[in-house]
C-alpha cells in the first residue's frame, strides 16, 4: 500500500493535458515500418528452419543473479546499463531482485536447466524478442532493442561453430548484403580458462608496464578484466593494444586443432574471414570461437551480429556440463543497415481495394469480399463512405494491384468491376457468384 500512496497524489497533482511519450530510447514502431520488421522477422524464421533451429520464448524480466552469475558482475552491462530493481515484498517481507534481460543467452540456458531440455539429445534454438540495456541512446543503439539470438546446445566441436557462421552468412545473402563488402567476418580463438590464466598473466604485467597510456576506465579494468582493455576505442591506447600480448600464442594444443577446424570448414565453402586476435566479446562466459560480422557502413556502430562458444555457462548457472555455441543479431542495427544501402523492401500492399460508394450495399459485399480473403487475396475494404474520386486516391495511396468497384451498375448485374491501378490494362467485370473462379487473377505473384 504504501508503494500506491506515493504514486497516487503525482498523478492527482499531474497536468492531464500534458502529453505522454514513450521513455527515451524505447521506441514506437508503426506502419510502414512494422511491415519492414515483419518483413526481416520472415526472412529470418525462413533461413533458421532451412538450418533445422526450433523458436523458444523466455520471460523478460529474469532473476538478476542470472545475468550477474552468466554474463560477469564486472562486465558494463552488469555494472552500468542492466535495469535491475527490487520487487514489492511478500507477505513475509521477502523481495526478489529482479532485471529486464540484458541479452538472451542466459535466459535460454536457465530455461533448458529448469526444464531438463538437453537430457535427451542436443537443441538447436532460437529467440526474437526486446533486450534492455540503460544506455545513451543513439541511432541503431536503444535502451529497448530487439535481438534475434540461435543457441546450439549440446555440440561440442567445430562444425556448428562453422554452421552459426554460415547460417548468418545465408542470412545476409537473402537480404542482399554482400560478404567482403557489405558485412565482413572477423574470427578469434579465446582457448580456454587455463589458457586466459596464463594470457592474463602476461597481459596485466604488459598493462601495468603502459598505464601512462591507460585511460581511467582501463585502469579500472586492468585487474579485473584486463582482457576487454584491448577491445578499447580510445586512439591514444591503440599501440598499446596491438602490442599486447596475443591470446592465440597461449593456446594448447587442442584449442588450436578445435580453431584451425573452424576455419578449414570455412575455408571450404568460400567464406573469406580475417583472425582478429583483439576480438574478445564482452561477456565473460565465451571460450574457444568467437566471431563478429562487421560493417564500415555504419559508423561506430560497426557490429551486426556477434557471439561463440560458451562451454562453460550451463554448468557455471547450474546445469550439468553441456557444450554451447549462439549468436546475438541487433534487428534495429540491420535495418539501418538495409535502409544505408537502399535493400529494404516495399511495405506490403494489398491485392484489391474495395471501392464502396454505397455503404447500404454492404450486405451484398461482404461475402465477396469474404469469399476473396479466404482465397488468399489481400482485399482493405474503404470504410466510411466519401465520393468515388476519394475512394479511389485511397485505393491508389494503398498499393493495391487492382480496384474492386462495387458501382449500382455492377451489382445491379450481379458483377463487380475489376479496374487495374498499375498497368494501365482494360477493367473487367467479374461475377460475383463465382469469386473463386477468377480469385487467383488478383493475387500478387
Amino acid at each position: 500500500m504504501s508503494e500506491t500512496k506515493k504514486v497516487q497524489p503525482a498523478l492527482q497533482a499531474g497536468d492531464r493535458k500534458t502529453t505522454l511519450q514513450a521513455v527515451k530510447g524505447m521506441n514506437d514502431i508503426l506502419p510502414p515500418e512494422s511491415a519492414r520488421w515483419e518483413q526481416l522477422e520472415a526472412t529470418m524464421r525462413s533461413v533458421l528452419a532451412r538450418y533445422g533451429y526450433s523458436n523458444v520464448r523466455v520471460p523478460i524480466v529474469e532473476p538478476t543473479a542470472l545475468f550477474v552469475r552468466g554474463i560477469g558482475e564486472v562486465t558494463d552491462i552488469v555494472e552500468k546499463e542492466m535495469y535491475a530493481f527490487e520487487d514489492r515484498a511478500d507477505k513475509h517481507g521477502q523481495a526478489e531482485h529482479l532485471a529486464l534481460r540484458p541479452e538472451g543467452t542466459a535466459g535460454v540456458v536457465r530455461a533448458m536447466i529448469e526444464h531438463s531440455y538437453l537430457r535427451d539429445s542436443p537443441r538447436r534454438l532460437y529467440y526474437v524478442g526486446p533486450m534492455f540495456r540503460r544506455e545513451k541512446p543513439q541511432k541503431g543503439r536503444y535502451r529497448q532493442f530487439h535481438q534475434m539470438g540461435i543457441e546450439a546446445l549440446g555440440f561440442a566441436g567445430p562444425d556448428v561453430d562453422a554452421e552459426v557462421i554460415l547460417l548468418a552468412r545465408t542470412l545476409w545473402r537473402e537480404l542482399g548484403l554482400k560478404e567482403g563488402e557489405d558485412v565482413s567476418l572477423e574470427i578469434n580463438c579465446l582457448g580456454q580458462p587455463e589458457e586466459r590464466a596464463a594470457h592474463r598473466a602476461a597481459l596485466i604485467a604488459h598493462l601495468e608496464q603502459h598505464q601512462d597510456v591507460l585511460d581511467e576506465e582501463a585502469k579500472s579494468r586492468m585487474y579485473s578484466n584486463p582482457l576487454r582493455v584491448l577491445d578499447t576505442k580510445n586512439p591514444a591506447m591503440q599501440a598499446m593494444a596491438e602490442a599486447a600480448p596475443k591470446l592465440l600464442d597461449f593456446l594448447g594444443d587442442a584449442s588450436l586443432a578445435h580453431f584451425n577446424g573452424v576455419r578449414a570448414l570455412l575455408d571450404a565453402v568460400g567464406l573469406a574471414y580475417r583472425i582478429n586476435p583483439r576480438l574478445v566479446r564482452g561477456l565473460d562466459y565465451y571460450n574457444l570461437t568467437v566471431f563478429e560480422w562487421v560493417t564500415g557502413k555504419l559508423g561506430a556502430q560497426g557490429t551486426v551480429c556477434a557471439g561463440g562458444r560458451y562451454d562453460g555457462l550451463i554448468e557455471q548457472l547450474g546445469g550439468k556440463p553441456a557444450p554451447a555455441v549462439g549468436f546475438g543479431m541487433g534487428m534495429e542495427r540491420l535495418l539501418l543497415l538495409l535502409e544505408t544501402l537502399g535493400l529494404q523492401a516495399p511495405a506490403a500492399a494489398p491485392d484489391a481495394y474495395a471501392v464502396v460508394p454505397d455503404p447500404a450495399e454492404l450486405p451484398r459485399i461482404l461475402p465477396a469480399l469474404e469469399a476473396l480473403r479466404a482465397a488468399g487475396v489481400a482485399v482493405q475494404m474503404h470504410a466510411g463512405g466519401g465520393s468515388f474520386k476519394s475512394q479511389f486516391k485511397k485505393a491508389d495511396g494503398s498499393g493495391a494491384r487492382y480496384a474492386l468497384v462495387f458501382g449500382a451498375d455492377e451489382l445491379a448485374r450481379g458483377e463487380v468491376a475489376v479496374k487495374p491501378l498499375r498497368d494501365g490494362a482494360e477493367q473487367t467485370c467479374r461475377p460475383l457468384a463465382d469469386v473463386a473462379a477468377w480469385a487467383a487473377e488478383l493475387r500478387t505473384a
